[in-house]
């Protein structure tokens, strides 16, 4: 017999994970920014829409799941298909980071056009521009955004894993 990969968990207890692991995620995102002093590009900031949009599903699916197993089961099946997206969002990021493809022209600062050459010398003054090609921290040769990718594919396989063992909703 081959060994189950997913964890025996009742919806409500995966929903109660999954949520306090999206929060930590988005949390250490955050804390990295305000406490360590790192400056999101713009594709970091983009990479924790999903968190946004994941954190109030996740918790209106964990406050209803004693009430409405097939609704909540559903809000995590959504959870899911959208931390699969947020894994394909950091991939991408990493991607760029690493060298392996090139990154949007918005990830390097941008801003709005100068009226004169002395407005352009201002905002270039006032400006710190944050490349997203420049890994702003690194553990292990992975930076942010591969970790996001994993953190994001790891909570997706719990997302989904509810998909596969229904019978583990009693």
């Amino acid at each position: 017999m081959m060994a189950r990969l997913s964890l025996p968990l009742s919806l409500r207890p995966r929903i109660g994970l999954v949520l306090a692991l999206a929060t930590l995620v988005i949390g250490a995102a955050l804390a990295s920014e305000i406490f360590a002093g790192l400056t999101p590009c713009a594709l970091c900031l983009k990479q924790r829409a999903p968190y946004y949009l994941s954190l109030p599903l996740l918790a209106l699916a964990y406050f209803y799941a004693p009430y409405a197993k097939l609704a909540s089961r559903g809000l995590l099946v959504t959870v899911g298909v959208v931390f699969l997206a947020s894994a394909g969002l950091g991939i991408y990021h990493a991607g760029i980071e690493y060298g392996f493809w090139a990154g949007p022209a918005t990830c390097g600062g941008g801003g709005a056009m100068a009226s004169s050459p002395e407005a352009l010398l201002a905002a270039l003054e006032n400006q710190s521009i944050v490349r997203c090609d420049a890994p702003a921290w690194t553990l292990f040769g992975i930076s942010l955004a591969g970790y996001n990718a994993l953190a994001s594919l790891a909570l997706a396989a719990l997302c989904l894993g509810a998909l596969r063992h229904p019978e583990e909703e009693k």
